[in-house]
């Protein structure tokens, strides 16, 4: 799928909004109550990224492969998820407890995620090669947490808007509350304390058969319009490039998982063009309104320089 030139507006919104799961899903009212503030403040880097749509997808994409590339965490999710019977359903829930967390009003986010820890209480058993593994585990938490960090913020980064020195830092900082709320009470606080967090998963993370039965899902599952059919399989290979040389290494994820250069300009136009389309039906834009904010708030010129 080659695209030449600036793409058009109402074609990528319906890419958006296939991405975003806006049209037919009951979903939460991110408008109310009205005034209350979220987990995490509105003028933060948080609720930048998480608006993009392109971000969520990939970044999304690369914090699941880092998970199943621990053997506890993979067993847990895969035994006690729908992701092969239902993945769309999933998928769709996942991504909304993410947004719900960043945008959601306190009260509501509170809930859900009180929500989600009672059930990972009875989230527990034993890998294939016999390690114990527990969903509330603090470690595990942690390294999952740090997955989705590391993961959204890289997309963002890598294809979206190219963040200062020190953002890393912040986008760290800002979600230990949500991770303190989830039990994840060893999260990494800077970019510093990701990389050494990553570096003593080296040894611990493995190649499995799921991982690639993961990586046919997100490529085959009918989740954009089937005119964006080929730019799906093409953010999926854009979800792999941002993880670690070593990691991918450790995956086996060879020349047949490598996105092109061409592939890399698209993906980046689309990242850019995607984070101006104002979508009032999206979390971020409802969650300004309850806040008094404009509905374009969050689409307003900022000094970060665009990925080129």
């Amino acid at each position: 799928m080659r695209i030449v030139g600036p793409m058009s507006s109402r074609p990528l919104e319906m890419a958006i909004r296939g991405l975003l799961h806006f049209d037919g899903d009951p979903g939460e009212d991110f408008s109310i109550p009205e005034g209350e503030e979220a987990l995490i403040p509105h003028d933060s880097l948080s609720w930048r990224i998480f608006k993009n749509p392109l971000a969520l997808f990939v970044g999304g994409t690369a914090a699941v492969l880092l998970e199943l590339a621990e053997p506890r965490v993979r067993t847990g999710v895969w035994e006690h998820s729908r992701f092969r019977s239902q993945p769309l359903i999933r998928m769709r829930r996942t991504g909304f407890a993410a947004l719900t967390t960043v945008y959601g009003a306190r009260s509501v986010s509170e809930k859900m995620i009180a929500r989600i820890v009672r059930l990972h209480e009875a989230i527990d058993g034993w890998t294939p090669s016999g390690q114990r593994y527990c969903a509330n585990n603090p470690d595990l938490l942690t390294w999952v947490h740090a997955t989705a960090t590391f993961s959204f913020f890289q997309a963002y980064n890598r294809y979206v808007c190219v963040q200062p020195r020190g953002n890393a830092d912040s986008f760290c900082q800002e979600g230990l509350s949500a991770a303190a709320l989830y039990g994840a009470i060893y999260a990494p606080t800077s970019a510093h304390e990701m990389r050494t967090l990553f570096a003593s998963m080296q040894g611990s993370l493995e190649a499995s058969p799921i991982v690639f039965e993961f990586l046919e899902i997100m490529r085959t599952t009918p989740i954009l319009p089937p005119i964006f059919r080929p730019l799906q399989r093409i953010l999926v290979r854009a979800a792999i490039d941002i993880l670690p040389r070593w990691i991918q290494r450790s995956l086996e994820l060879g020349e047949t998982w490598k996105i092109r250069p061409w592939e890399v300009a698209l993906v980046k136009q689309i990242g850019r063009r995607s984070d101006g389309i104002l979508i009032r039906s999206s979390p971020a834009v409802q969650a300004c309104a309850r806040l008094g904010l404009p509905e374009d708030y969050l689409y307003q010129q900022t000094d970060i320089e665009p990925v080129l």
